[in-house]
């Protein structure tokens, strides 16, 4: 099943780039991720299927991280087709044959049970989501490109020297290194541990990188405000995921070598960090796609402080990487949504969203009130988890901090987004208006926001426990 899940995709992305016409390449795009979605359920549903070699297995940390980013691509790719008809100006041969290059390297992070594939897998996800931030052709667009390369490759590069020290660990003790999980993890407690605290700390910073921790974020304010709504969204909800899951197999190795107090405050700390570097620079903050970036380092470090807290927030943790994929769909894709509205992402230029872009100005006051965790929004859900997991956990006073943290982001988002939604429309008029391609996806997704933070599914319950079982036996 994984060669199907990694190669169609990658075939499609070899049609898209083949097929001439401007008019038909993006339908390719929904197309591919309805199968692509179906494969998915089909393996959640049939455990069997899950197993191909010792380097692929789809394991229940593997699984969550499927479904949120093949939810997400789902959606967006009939965003996509409704964006790109608007856009056929420019050529989307690029743009289309990315996002499933895309969809087919996802599937190899989450199926990987070796470093050095789990590695390639990701640098790969950089090289083809890299030529989509530059899609608008741009002078701003080619240097938020060249940041997101130069530095993404810089974090990528000290990941790949955390994993060669990891098998130096190994290899410190006389035993013959292996980077598969299966090799490791049984392994982990005969790991020097010194060569495996250097390799954790390099690990966290390189994909750190790659999630956008501060103080590692600084590619993400420049390409998430110059991407197209639909890459901003699959940057900050597929690619940082994908990142996020990389690091959860280090983790996991630390648990088993019995390095867990030690991971622990280094990761409460940069998630603590992480949120008030965030919040600080969203107040006052005049660029809502920018405001976004920004955001996205906030829940970056929620997940990293999250993971910190360890079994009794691995619940919530796990789930909120599920709220925050599904809610920065929203707010990515109504915020793409407005800019082409007004032609600006300065709340100097827009304001009345409202009054001239009802629908998307709606879902993104929603998608605001979401992901800052108010209630009955699924976010609200899984940070609650975190937070009362953190407080059972004694970690009282990061606790505390955390929810300053929130208050801050709160207020501070709040200003930039209220500007954006509320007042008088300019006088000057635009042509663009909601269609039902650019709209009906976000409403769907918000639609599945607020649904599972009334309610979470059985099915969907289970999964989750099932993962947090699975971290939990090497704890």
């Amino acid at each position: 099943m994984v060669y199907a899940m990694v190669l169609f995709p990658l075939f499609m992305a070899g049609i898209a780039a083949a097929i001439p016409m401007n008019r038909v390449r993006p339908w390719l795009l929904p197309f591919s991720a309805v199968i692509h979605f179906s494969l998915t359920v089909l393996v959640l549903v049939s455990p069997e299927l899950a197993h191909e070699t010792g380097w692929f297995v789809l394991d229940p940390v593997g699984k969550v991280i499927l479904l949120v980013v093949d939810t997400l691509v789902l959606f967006s790719s009939f965003y996509a087709v409704g964006y790109l008809m608007q856009r056929l100006e420019r050529s989307n041969r690029f743009f289309t044959a990315g996002i499933l290059g895309f969809l087919g390297l996802t599937s190899v992070v989450t199926w990987s049970h070796h470093l050095g594939v789990t590695w390639v897998a990701i640098e790969g996800t950089t090289l083809v989501t890299a030529p989509l931030i530059y899609f608008n052709r741009t002078k701003t667009s080619i240097e938020a490109t060249w940041r997101y390369l130069l530095v993404g490759s810089v974090g990528i590069a000290l990941a790949l020297l955390g994993t060669f020290f990891l098998a130096y660990a190994l290899l410190r003790q006389g035993i013959t290194p292996s980077l598969l999980l299966e090799d490791l993890v049984p392994l982990s407690p005969e790991l020097s541990k010194p060569w495996l605290r250097a390799a954790f700390i390099l690990l966290l910073i390189g994909f750190g990188t790659k999630m956008g921790l501060a103080p590692m974020h600084t590619w993400k304010p420049d390409a998430y405000g110059e991407a197209p709504a639909v890459v901003g969204a699959i940057l900050a909800g597929g690619v940082t995921s994908c990142a996020f899951l990389a690091f959860l197999r280090v983790y996991q190795i630390c648990l088993a070598a019995g390095e867990g107090a030690f991971a622990s405050r280094i990761l409460l700390y940069m998630g603590l960090f992480s949120m008030a570097v965030a919040g600080l620079f969203m107040v006052g903050q005049r660029d809502f796609k920018r405001l976004l970036a920004y955001s996205s380092v906030e829940h970056m470090g929620i997940l990293i402080f999250g993971l910190g807290v360890g079994a009794p927030a691995l619940f919530g943790t796990l789930l909120h990487v599920m709220m925050n994929a599904l809610t920065k769909g929203v707010l990515f894709l109504s915020a793409g949504n407005i800019h082409r509205a007004y032609n600006s992402r300065n709340i100097g230029q827009v304001h009345g969203a409202f009054r001239r872009l009802p629908v998307s100005g709606i879902l993104f006051f929603l998608g605001f009130l979401a992901i800052t965790a108010s209630p009955p929004f699924g976010p609200f859900v899984s940070i609650f988890a975190i937070v009362t997991g953190a407080f059972d956990a004694g970690k009282t006073p990061g606790a505390v901090l955390f929810l300053l943290f929130l208050l801050l982001v709160f207020f501070g988002m709040g200003r930039t987004v209220l500007a954006v939604t509320l007042g008088e429309s300019p006088s000057r008029e635009s042509q663009y208006r909601d269609t039902f391609l650019t709209a009906a996806p976000i409403i769907l997704v918000m639609a599945l926001v607020l649904a599972l933070g009334l309610y979470l599914p059985t099915p969907l319950t289970e999964l989750l426990q099932e993962a947090v079982s699975f971290m939990e036996k090497w704890s």
